[in-house]
């Protein structure tokens, strides 16, 4: 299996290989030592420290990690879910990304699609895929924030309806020429375009996170990659297996993972919430197995770690990357204005 477009290529290069990208923000800000820290300070849970944020990005870049993934939280909901994301508007963050990086894809984790109006979603992507010579990668989702919906003036329960036609959406701007939405009676006729076009003539790579209110047969049908959440290596079998069946191995399985490493390189894997807790020895082991199961990309996320975050990288790059490494960067497309 290896994709035709070439972002997707670079964090899923096909033949039982796999990559190792990385969640932001780059914090520490869910480590039990960062924690105490601010509740004495008063600062709130789940809000990191931005400070660093693109020193931190360019060195991920510099060191060889495959992507840096945004999460799209529009509300901080201290309440119901305590985490912030990476607090900056998504895809303003990731234009700063790709100008101060080079090689990195830049993926969404994910961008929420019903909340959103998707031309301009499409129009805010195919920007960024731009200005970062095609390194754009769409990750979309329904949803799990109930409270969000009324606020933005959306319905909870149709967010699935809503969803089928934000993709179909988001295709039909980015396939070029004029733009023709039957739905809502746009004919080619009209000569509308959503510029700038993407890199790629095959527009920007979508993949769907979780089910999405969406039969797995849509989703295989429809996307380019299933980004799905962290299981064990029991459960991952069956569903990357189910994934694989679906879509005759054509499409790639990507998942992120909850990561604290501890300093013992030989300290045991032990699962914690949405991942691991190991030494640098046991990850490289379960994420060959998870290679062998069919995943082509995992993304780090360090935040529950209390060690430095550069630390943290150096190791993963010197220890891990080599066994995982990310191939090279197909040659610069020119800007398709």
């Amino acid at each position: 299996m290896a994709s035709a477009h070439p972002a997707l290529a670079r964090i899923a290069p096909g033949d039982g290989r796999l990559t190792l990208g990385l969640e932001l923000p780059l914090d520490n800000d869910w480590g039990p030592e960062r924690g105490r820290a601010d509740r004495a300070a008063g600062l709130p849970f789940g809000v990191p420290d931005l400070t660093a944020h693109t020193e931190r990005a360019r060195l991920a870049d510099r060191l060889g990690f495959a992507a840096l993934w945004l999460r799209d939280v529009p509300l901080y909901d201290p309440l119901q879910f305590g985490d912030a994301g990476t607090v900056f508007e998504t895809f303003t963050h990731l234009g700063h990304l790709a100008a101060v990086t080079e090689n990195v894809v830049l993926g969404t984790g994910a961008t929420v699609l019903p909340l959103r109006e998707p031309l301009l979603v499409a129009k805010a992507a195919a920007t960024v895929d731009v200005l970062s010579g095609g390194r754009m990668l769409l990750g979309l989702a329904s949803g799990d924030r109930p409270v969000e919906y009324p606020l933005f003036r959306r319905d909870f329960q149709s967010r699935g309806a809503a969803f089928r036609e934000g993709v179909a959406t988001l295709r039909a701007a980015w396939r070029g020429g004029p733009l023709e939405l039957p739905a809502v009676g746009l004919g080619a006729d009209r000569q509308l375009e959503v510029l700038p076009r993407p890199v790629h003539p095959a527009g920007i790579p979508v993949a769907v996170a979780g089910g999405a209110q969406q039969t797995p047969e849509w989703i295989a049908e429809n996307v380019d990659a299933s980004l799905n959440y962290p299981r064990d290596l029991g459960a991952l079998r069956i569903k990357a297996r189910e994934w694989r069946q679906r879509t005759d191995g054509a499409k790639p399985y990507l998942t992120p993972m909850v990561l604290t490493l501890q300093e013992d390189p030989d300290a045991p894997a032990a699962p914690i919430r949405l991942g691991l807790s190991t030494g640098r020895n046991a990850l490289v082991d379960h994420l060959e197995a998870m290679a062998e199961l069919g995943v082509s990309h995992v993304s780090f996320n360090l935040r529950p770690n209390d060690r430095p975050i550069e630390e943290l990288l150096h190791e993963l790059a010197e220890h891990v990357l080599p066994h995982f490494p990310t191939p090279e960067a197909a040659p610069a497309v020119e800007d398709r204005i």
